[in-house]
């Protein structure tokens, strides 16, 4: 403990040892009582700085050199991995045309550095986890009612079953009791884990916030931050699914339906230090459609917005149009080209960017003006998505038709290219254009791949992190290909099973969550969610817009 510090004791002078401290050499480090200052610089030493206790270490303590200890160290040595050392140091030929750094630009920088970890662990880490543990708290309070929920879906099930189903119901209850047992003793273990993390927390901001105040160079400096540590996030586990399917009395009870096992992620959640918190919002267990936009388009491809009050809209025509969340035409914008946009985005700024595969560019349109922002001689961009950071994600096909990939943008300049897994094998199909791409809350880059029949999903690495290829339905028989994807605040992952007239919603990890299919969607193509999780769809053939509500 830090004796000059110290909330438990009352400071003492340090030359007496017994009367209460009321100054300070700043230059000595000494606490001094009244009396004592006068014997302290009775010396005639020149450099003695007397303040008040209270202004005290405003003077950096140096550490003294080993070789000369009657000089400081103000230098790092950097040809000698940062070493101390002083004047005389440097001179001497140990250090011959050695390159130095002073001190003070170092633990400068490292006070800064401790401040940004402060501030993190008090703005984003702490609330995280208390978020987390609160939640985990909530669903053990709540476990009871959700697998009740899941009882009462197999028992209304087992009602039509009659007699003949009644020892399957039974040992599917059983099943499905041991699994709420595992899955109460994991989430109080996540939340014993979460909590002794907190307790962690609470001990590295308080050594933080003490080295914060200190102006001892050697411990500042030594300091290691431990934001990446506390980072990494627990894996979550959902509720399992009851998942009926039809009768047969040959077999009973592998077609009665199935628990889905309890579902963790495989690997490990990194909490993302940009990534904004969000509240936690439940599927709804029957969506809602709010409204229907009538658009003119023979055949509607996509749409997209950032608010329900900008609606951009493109389909078979080289018109772009715009309506309001009452339906009504606000605008209509004609590219360049005599043929239809590839695709449409809208920046947070509210500007329209749009593929043009005629001319292979993406451009922009600023106060009505078209800019052109990239341009591909030997590749057709056909699919956008707008990061979170304003960047750009382009999905495209070479000219052979042979190869497809996606690539990252930041302004004109390409940052990064996906295309291949860790073996060398292509990650998407080559020769089809219909890439839909979207990036998920939590950075994953997310591609519905509609000859593949899957949604292909990598890290924003661009490491392949799951395939999904869909869902085994009893009434959904069509094969899944999918068309429009997006991605809501929750990390939710939504793709329009246009075939199965349909939109299946996934969660971050490819786990199968539900349908969308009660708000008579026909033939669903682009999708988009506004920043208030509103859900829009293309219904391709008959040219209209549908908002939908699914999250409570």
């Amino acid at each position: 403990m830090d004796p000059h510090s110290s909330a438990q004791d009352v400071p003492r002078c340090d030359l007496c040892e017994t009367a209460i401290v009321h100054s300070y050499c700043d230059f000595c480090h000494f606490n001094l009582c009244m009396s004592c200052i006068g014997k302290h610089i009775s010396d005639g030493y020149d450099k003695h700085k007397i303040v008040p206790f209270q202004e005290r270490r405003l003077t950096l303590i140096f550490p003294k050199c080993e070789t000369h200890p009657q000089k400081n160290c103000k230098f790092q040595c950097k040809d000698c991995n940062n070493i101390f050392v002083c004047s005389s140091c440097m001179a001497s030929e140990q250090h011959g045309r050695h390159k130095f750094v002073e001190v003070t630009e170092v633990f400068k920088k490292k006070k800064d550095d401790i401040k940004k970890d402060t501030q993190e662990f008090q703005n984003h880490i702490s609330p995280t986890y208390e978020e987390i543990a609160l939640d985990l708290e909530n669903q053990l309070a709540n476990l009871d009612g959700g697998y009740e929920k899941l009882t009462t879906t197999m028992s209304k099930q087992g009602e039509q079953w009659h007699r003949e189903i009644d020892i399957v119901i039974n040992k599917m209850k059983t099943e499905l009791s041991e699994i709420k047992e595992k899955h109460r003793d994991i989430l109080q273990k996540h939340l014993n884990e979460i909590k002794q993390i907190q307790f962690l927390i609470k001990e590295t901001l308080q050594a933080i916030r003490k080295i914060e105040k200190s102006t001892e160079v050697s411990t500042t400096i030594e300091y290691s931050s431990k934001i990446r540590e506390f980072s990494k996030l627990p894996p979550k586990v959902s509720l399992p699914t009851f998942i009926p399917k039809p009768i047969d009395r040959e077999k009973l009870y592998s077609l009665f339906g199935q628990i889905t096992p309890l579902s963790t992620a495989t690997e490990e959640n990194v909490l993302s230090l940009n990534q904004p918190k969000t509240s936690v919002r439940e599927l709804l267990d029957e969506p809602e459609l709010v409204t229907t936009i009538q658009t003119g388009y023979k055949k509607l491809y996509n749409v997209a917005c950032v608010n329900e009050d900008r609606i951009w809209t493109s389909g078979e025509t080289n018109d772009i149009k715009c309506f309001n969340s009452k339906g009504s035409l606000v605008r209509t914008f004609k590219i360049k080209s005599e043929e239809m946009p590839n695709d449409i985005a809208v920046n947070s700024d509210g500007n329209l960017l749009y593929c043009d595969g005629t001319d292979g560019t993406v451009n922009i349109v600023k106060n009505g003006q078209t800019e052109e922002l990239i341009r591909l001689p030997e590749w057709t961009p056909t699919q956008l998505c707008v990061t979170s950071t304003g960047d750009l994600l382009v999905t495209m096909f070479s000219d052979d038709e042979t190869q497809s990939k996606v690539v990252w943008y930041s302004g004109s300049t390409e940052k990064q290219t996906i295309q291949f897994d860790d073996k060398g094998k292509p990650l998407y199909s080559g020769n089809d254009g219909m890439k839909y791409i979207t990036e998920n809350r939590n950075h994953d880059i997310c591609v519905a791949d509609y000859q593949a029949g899957a949604v292909v999903v990598v890290n924003q690495d661009g490491k392949l992190r799951w395939r999904y290829t869909g869902h085994p339905s009893v009434t959904k028989n069509k094969p899944f290909q999918p068309y429009g994807i997006t991605a809501d605040s929750q990390s939710h992952i939504l793709t329009a099973d246009s075939d199965n007239h349909c939109i299946q919603i996934l969660d971050q990890n490819g786990k199968f969550l539900q349908y969308i299919d009660n708000c008579v969607l026909r033939d669903p193509f682009g999708l988009c969610v506004d920043n208030n999780d509103n859900l829009f769809v293309c219904e391709f053939y008959k040219g209209n817009v549908k908002k939908i509500k699914y999250l409570k």
